[in-house]
């Protein structure tokens, strides 16, 4: 038998147990393992969703009923894997001359890195795996409310964890790990995309901040755990990180609609967000981070303002211009990349610095309306969710975690925050517990 539901089902056992546990493994260990941009890293997490996928048809096998969502956010992650499976059929032409200078065939596929897509197609699997789960088996309010805290507490410990390591050693990833190339932060080798990790965590906070789901010393502890978040944020210097914060805060803003009286709820809800950046830029001053406000705010001078996007950015035009429909391959862009490249060549470029541009310029424009098409429907369902829930913490579940998805997407036209796997898997957590809020039952015995 076959059991589809909107992100809830009646029964658990241990095999969901063990499902859900991994969902939490995932989300601890991604971050921590340096964003888990590595192969290695890779490697744990497909490991892992190979067991989540194998206790899934346990459960299955044993129950005799596959209890799967019928959320439609998991069809644009479908069509970028059906997309990256038909870009290495060998439809291609290898543009290389028949001189004797290969012993072997030159590749002839669609995508001109096969080897990189190949990587992508098992990557997307990997969180279609993950995503399935997390929208399956968050199933009670019991596991929705550990899914939530654990994304909090994870966050807001890496970010003061960053903090530190950034007053003491801002050179090394966790005192650990040389970085030359790139600035760390925290556990992660970019700070730019910590800072898009922080935009996850503060807007599902403020969410629940906002819509005062929580009370008590829970509400302080809250409050503290955004404070450390923002300034972990703003330490970082990202300028696409600290707009995006801002809309984070204008996003959850929305929670606030519930109040007794209209103005009492604009007042409260504007002046808590102005207090909010006042105490978290007067935090950076405090702790000497006099350089990361007045970079991030744009009062440094720089050479390129830009910081060379314009170029990656022409650039991929021409790509999407020369590869319309499919795009030049999942991943594919460092490759593509060189062929229009005007730049003495010194450093190799493998994103476009916009993840919109990138995935147009990767996958065409059938890839582009996926990426499009998840983000209509993430945002038509967590709106739904938001206003057929009666319940005050799910509604603001559901409102913090459109705010954060909302801080990323927009930090995705300055930089590629979601290419970061930690990131990603975040994001698609977000996605679940905006989008399952209200089908959850409210008493579940068994867990």
């Amino acid at each position: 038998r076959i059991a589809a539901s909107g992100g809830a089902a009646v029964e658990s056992s241990r095999a969901g147990s063990v499902v859900f546990f991994m969902l939490c493994a995932v989300l601890v260990f991604a971050p921590v393992a340096f964003g888990a941009v590595d192969f290695w890293a890779l490697g744990i997490l497909a490991l892992a969703a190979l067991i989540i996928a194998f206790a899934w048809l346990f459960e299955t096998w044993k129950t005799g009923r596959f209890r799967f969502s019928s959320n439609r956010l998991q069809l644009p992650l479908m069509g970028l894997i059906l997309i990256g499976l038909i870009q290495l059929l060998p439809l291609g032409s290898a543009n290389v001359a028949a001189d004797g200078m290969l012993s072997v065939p030159a590749a002839r596929s669609l995508s001109l890195d096969p080897y990189a897509t190949r990587l992508a197609i098992v990557q997307l699997s990997v969180y279609l795996v993950f995503f399935a789960a997390a929208l399956t088996f968050i199933n009670s309010q019991r596991r929705l409310q550990k899914m939530v805290l654990l994304v909090i507490v994870v966050a807001s410990l890496l970010a003061f964890t960053g903090i530190l390591l950034r007053l003491a050693n801002p050179t090394e990833v966790l005192g650990v790990r040389a970085s030359p190339h790139a600035m760390p932060f925290g556990p992660f080798i970019n700070q730019h995309h910590f800072a898009a990790f922080m935009e996850l965590a503060v807007g599902l906070t403020l969410g629940l901040l906002y819509n005062q789901s929580t009370r008590g010393d829970k509400r302080y502890l809250m409050i503290i755990a955004v404070v450390i978040m923002g300034t972990a944020l703003i330490f970082t210097s990202s300028r696409g990180g600290m707009l995006s914060l801002l809309g984070v805060i204008n996003e959850a803003r929305a929670a606030g609609a519930e109040q007794k009286s209209f103005f009492q709820s604009k007042f409260a809800v504007i002046g808590g967000g102005l207090a909010l950046v006042l105490v978290l830029f007067g935090s950076i001053l405090l702790l000497g981070g006099e350089q990361s406000l007045t970079r991030g705010i744009g009062l440094q001078a720089t050479d390129d303002v830009s910081s060379g996007r314009t170029h990656f950015w022409s650039v991929a035009l021409q790509i999407i211009r020369d590869h319309p429909i499919l795009g030049a391959g999942l991943d594919a862009f460092g490759v593509a990349f060189t062929r229009y490249d005007t730049w003495n060549g010194t450093f190799r470029v493998e994103q476009a610095h916009n993840d919109y541009l990138q995935i147009f310029a990767d996958a065409g424009v059938v890839g582009f309306i996926c990426a499009v098409a998840f983000i209509y429907f993430l945002f038509q369902k967590g709106l739904r969710a938001v206003g057929q829930t009666s319940d005050r913490y799910r509604r603001g579940v559901a409102v913090g975690a459109l705010a954060g998805c909302f801080g990323i997407l927009l930090h995705s036209f300055f930089d590629f925050p979601l290419r970061t796997p930690s990131n990603a898997f975040y994001f698609l957590t977000l996605a679940a517990l905006a989008t399952i809020s209200a089908h959850i039952p409210k008493q579940q015995k068994n867990q």
